[in-house]
């Protein structure tokens, strides 16, 4: 598959929103995320709306809301937006429910999303755990503290992904290595315990 140039104006766009925004804890520019997912989505035989949506995955969440929901849809069409819809738990500018309910009625519509928003999910939780896992490996327990669900909340919401997701799927078979990768991290960390 070759990529046209609505993926160049999207890659923009993505850089244009989240300019200025950085990673949780790490200072890293949220660009690499974004960049991160795509790059899963591509390997894992996304097609170029699935890129452009994992692209734009965290805009309506973080950067604008319906406003910004509406430009995806102007520049890019219903099935990106559907996609970047079916990626996000709640809508920049609107209040937010308090995490664990928003994040039970996220597992509860990926139940029945569409492959494609699967697919970019997928991607998605697969990058954070991988950034998770990295992190915990420098910080330790102190890592948790970003983190509104905490160690709990937070390892419990990747393993219900995984009751979730095609467990055939490779993204969702990484995903998997990456949980028990954090769960022996934390096992064996003395801090841990306390």
């Amino acid at each position: 598959m070759e990529l046209s140039e609505r993926f160049a104006e999207a890659l923009v766009l993505a850089e244009k929103l989240h300019r200025g925004q950085i990673r949780k804890g790490s200072g890293t520019p949220y660009i690499a995320h974004l960049l991160g997912v795509v790059s899963l989505v591509l390997e894992a035989g996304g097609d170029e709306d699935e890129a452009i949506a994992a692209l734009l995955h965290d805009a309506i969440e973080d950067q604008g809301g319906l406003k910004t929901r509406d430009l995806i849809r102007e520049k890019f069409g219903d099935r990106v937006t559907e996609i970047v819809e079916g990626c996000s738990d709640s809508f920049d500018g609107e209040e937010k429910k308090p995490w664990r309910e928003r994040k039970e009625a996220y597992l509860v519509h990926m139940k029945t999303a569409s492959d494609s928003i699967r697919l970019v999910s997928m991607a998605d939780k697969l990058y954070n755990a991988q950034s998770i896992v990295k992190d915990y490996q420098k910080i330790g327990e102190t890592l948790w503290e970003r983190f509104k669900g905490k160690k709990e909340g937070t390892i419990w919401y990747y393993k219900s992904l995984l009751q979730i997701f095609d467990p055939t799927h490779s993204l969702a078979q990484e995903l998997q290595k990456t949980i028990l990768t954090l769960d022996i991290l934390v096992a064996q960390n003395p801090e841990s315990r306390d």
